[in-house]
């Protein structure tokens, strides 16, 4: 069984760092893209950062690009997500996101909040 597994969300003052991990167990498919997303407060669920088990290829939301870096340890099935210059706009329940490509299939973490504040 799929088991997402996140951590190092809190609180931190705006300009700050935080750094996610997820960590991903109980799957043997090859194909598949790692993603975080994140939910602001009365907002609709947004993707934050995307990477892919092939190529290891990244993408970004605009929001966050020169701020944020997703990287993978791929023998620990783990990604992570380096947040830096944190705004308070990115206040957010952060989900780590598994999407297997065939059959298309997505496992969710259960969330890590993130709040910048001053």
């Amino acid at each position: 069984q799929v088991q997402l597994v996140e951590s190092g969300g809190g609180l931190v003052q705006p300009g700050g760092s935080l750094r996610l991990s997820c960590a991903a167990s109980g799957f043997t498919f090859n194909i598949y893209s790692m993603n975080w997303y994140r939910q602001p407060p009365g907002k609709e669920r947004e993707l934050v950062a995307h990477i892919t088990s092939t190529s290891g290829s990244t993408d970004y939301a605009d929001s966050i690009k020169g701020r944020f870096t997703i990287s993978r340890d791929t023998a620990k099935n783990t990604v992570y997500l380096q947040m830096n210059s944190l705004k308070p706009e990115d206040t957010a329940v952060y989900y780590c996101n598994l999407r297997r490509a065939w059959p298309r299939q997505d496992y969710w973490g259960q969330g890590t909040q993130v709040t910048v504040s001053s």
